[in-house]
């Protein structure tokens, strides 16, 4: 199966030099490498250029945001599957590739594995994900575009990115088909890329955003949203808060309803043991 490796980039040299040298890297051959520029006025077109020669497709013209930018990555696409590897991010290894081609030569609509979050302001940190999807999962968090093979037949059949969406429109495309679709999808025990924080999916400035757009999807799509939705976003970020200060990755195990059962049960003794403290 070929993989068309898609990278976005606006105004990012140095990460865009990053992305592409990690795919020029793997000793994997069956891909193809297509960039989508969103009109840099850095040096990011004279970067394009001098590696020109490493892309099926590239381009640099002004789009309507990132998820524009990413569909017309998927209409230049001529692979099977599709991973978004966008401007300074990086493939784990040389030959993760290699490693995921045995998976990809199935019917299965989705192929993940785990992400390296190289950490802005906290310790870097393997982010893995659970084998089983529902809407629990996607409640709290959404899959890693770069550690996330897509068949490119998905978008044909459930269409493309949602543009009017600035921050979650792969969160929504997910939720859509997983949740609602029900197509096929199977984790792989691989570390697929490295996920550098810093970017607008990672950064606090668009909370409110996008607990605005998950609120349009679920009320246009699934007709889930109530009040009380606020109310458990409000509550998710403060037990994630929490999770923060004893160790970064437990909020990781938040999926796994087990798991989450005796976290839940620590959280309320901390809780009480704090309530008890101030009222001394």
């Amino acid at each position: 199966m070929r993989i068309s490796i898609i990278t976005i980039n606006y105004n990012d040299v140095q990460g865009l030099e990053r992305t592409i040298k990690s795919v020029q890297e793997q000793t994997a051959t069956n891909y193809e490498h297509i960039l989508i520029d969103g009109g840099s006025t850095d040096a990011s077109k004279e970067l394009m250029e001098s590696y020109k020669n490493n892309f099926s497709f590239y381009s640099s013209e002004p789009d309507h945001g990132v998820y524009d930018a990413m569909n017309k990555g998927i209409l230049k696409a001529t692979g099977d599957y599709l991973l978004f590897l966008n401007s300074g991010d990086t493939l784990y290894s040389n030959d993760v590739l290699s490693k995921v081609q045995p998976y990809l030569n199935t019917s299965l609509a989705i192929v993940y594995g785990d992400l390296y979050i190289i950490g802005e302001d906290r310790p870097s940190f393997i982010h893995r994900y659970p084998s089983e999807l529902d809407f629990n999962f996607f409640k709290n968090t959404s899959l890693g575009h770069p550690a996330t093979f897509i068949k490119k037949e998905l978008f044909d059949v459930y269409g493309h990115y949602r543009t009017d969406l600035k921050i979650v429109s792969d969160w929504a495309f997910f939720l859509n088909v997983i949740c609602a679709e029900h197509v096929s999808y199977q984790k792989i025990d691989l570390t697929i890329s490295n996920f550098y924080e810093g970017g607008i999916s990672t950064s606090a400035d668009f909370t409110e955003l996008r607990k605005q757009e998950i609120k349009t999807v679920l009320l246009d799509h699934y007709d889930l949203y109530d009040s009380n939705y606020d109310a458990l976003i409000k509550e998710n970020n403060s037990k994630a808060a929490i999770y923060d200060l004893v160790h970064p990755q437990i909020g990781l195990i938040t999926t796994n309803k087990t798991l989450l059962k005796i976290l839940n049960k620590f959280i309320s003794l901390l809780s009480f043991i704090l309530r008890k403290k101030r009222s001394l």
